[in-house]
């Protein structure tokens, strides 16, 4: 299940301007880069919850490496990270 849920996390985000998305290897969340959308991973983190409602954190929360992407639990109901891939696509959409 849980790699189910993976890959329609990181299939999403991928097909996203401005985000890329490598597999992960273990545990159960994303680790994607948000650069390409022209905002910091603290920006778009706190941007995202305001306007769209989904939490991620930022990767300056893991230190000087995370800079610039943010991290996304998949552990969750299909239809919830649906509706939250969604609403991240939509917000990806408005600020480009």
């Amino acid at each position: 299940e849980l790699k189910k849920h993976r890959d329609l996390v990181v299939s999403r985000l991928n097909s996203m301007p401005g985000i890329s998305c490598s597999n992960p290897k273990g545990a159960f969340y994303a680790f994607p880069n948000v650069e390409g959308t022209g905002m910091s991973s603290t920006e778009f983190a706190n941007e995202l919850l305001q306007e769209a409602g989904v939490a991620v954190l930022a990767g300056e929360s893991f230190g000087q490496y995370g800079k610039g992407f943010i991290r996304i639990s998949f552990a969750n109901s299909t239809e919830n990270l649906v509706e939250a891939m969604e609403k991240i696509s939509s917000f990806v959409k408005s600020k480009t």
